[in-house]
């Protein structure tokens, strides 16, 4: 079993910042990728952006220039570094962890952190 802690989320103004992280744990644990996702009320779940294994990086085209991920591999630990927040950023956050087992890639997911962008 794979446990995801989350931290960082909160209310902050409108050209504000927030760093959100996320730990993993579990025994056996080989991560092939980490990232953020999130979902706005009304909406789907939608990618924000996610790290490799190997650093590869991919960043939903709204967030680009404004948010930067990060991995600390010896702590299995992502973070999510977010400036110049909009308020249509504000939804709930989700850590999505790909974890490899075996020839098998199964994704774990967060409980969620609340990010809320607003005056």
């Amino acid at each position: 079993q794979v446990q995801l802690v989350e931290s960082g989320g909160g209310l902050v103004q409108p050209g504000g910042s927030l760093r959100l992280s996320c730990a993993a744990s579990g025994s056996d644990l080989i991560i092939n990728a980490m990232g953020w996702f999130r979902q706005a009320p009304g909406k789907e779940r939608e990618l924000v952006a996610t790290i490799t294994n190997i650093g590869t990086k991919k960043y939903a085209d709204s967030v680009k220039g404004r948010f930067t991920i990060s991995r600390d591999g010896d702590r299995n630990t992502v973070y999510l570094q977010m400036n110049t927040l909009k308020p249509e950023d504000t939804a709930v956050y989700y850590c999505n962890v790909l974890r490899t087992i075996g020839l098998r890639i199964v994704p774990y997911w967060g409980q969620g952190t609340q990010v809320t962008v607003s005056s």
